[in-house]
C-alpha cells in the first residue's frame, strides 16, 4: 500500500509470438489492459512508455505472472484454432466515452466468423450517424485481437483500415473464416 492506504497499481507484460507477429500484452490487477501489434524493440519501448504515462506506473515484465498467463494461453489458443472466444477480466481505464461503448458493444456483439459494417455498429450504439467516430474508436481500441476491431468492416465489403496493418486484418479474418469480398 502507498502511503494513502490504497494499493499502488501493478502492471505486468509479456510478449507472445502468433500468426500476426509478436504481441504484446499487459495486465493489471483488474485485467487485460493493453494488446500491441508488432512488438519489436522499439515498439516495446514505446508502447511500455505510454503505459507508464497513461497509468502512473512502470510496467514490469511477467511472463510468469497469473494476470497473463491465462492471457497468453487464450491468445494463443485463438492463434492454433483452438478458441474462438476470449474469456477474460478486462481493464477498460485506457479508453472512455463513446469510444468505450462502441468497443464494449464490439467485444458483447460481434461474435467470431462474423463482420459488422462501421455504420451498423453505429446504429448498435444508439449514434445512427457516427460510422466516422466508429473508426476512430477502432483506431483507439487499446485491446485488438481480443476486443475484436478486426470484424469491423466498410458497408461495401472493403475491410476498411486496421491499426495492426491490412496484412495482419486479412489474416485474421481468414482464421475467422471470413474474408469480405472483395479483397485487394
Amino acid at each position: 500500500m502507498d502511503s494513502h492506504g490504497q494499493y499502488e497499481q501493478q502492471v505486468v507484460w509479456t510478449v507472445v509470438d502468433t500468426g500476426i507477429g509478436p504481441l504484446l500484452l499487459a495486465a493489471t490487477r483488474e485485467g487485460l489492459v493493453n494488446v500491441v501489434f508488432h512488438a519489436d524493440e522499439a515498439v516495446r519501448v514505446k508502447a511500455l512508455g505510454r503505459l507508464a504515462d497513461r497509468l502512473g506506473t512502470e510496467p514490469v515484465e511477467s511472463p510468469g505472472s497469473p494476470l497473463l498467463s491465462e492471457a497468453t494461453g487464450q491468445v494463443r489458443a485463438y492463434f492454433a484454432g483452438e478458441r474462438r472466444d476470449f474469456a477474460l477480466p478486462l481493464d477498460w481505464s485506457l479508453i472512455s466515452g463513446f469510444n468505450r461503448q462502441v468497443l464494449r458493444e464490439l467485444a458483447s456483439g460481434v461474435p467470431y466468423g462474423a463482420v459488422v459494417g462501421y455504420g451498423d455498429l453505429a446504429k448498435r450504439v444508439g449514434q445512427p450517424g457516427a460510422a466516422q467516430a466508429v473508426g476512430m474508436a477502432m483506431g483507439a481500441n487499446p485491446l485488438p485481437v481480443v476486443v475484436p476491431c478486426h470484424r469491423v468492416v466498410e458497408s461495401d465489403g472493403g475491410i476498411g483500415g486496421f491499426g495492426g496493418g491490412l496484412e495482419a486484418k486479412r489474416r485474421l479474418l481468414a482464421l475467422e473464416g471470413v474474408l469480405p469480398e472483395p479483397l485487394f
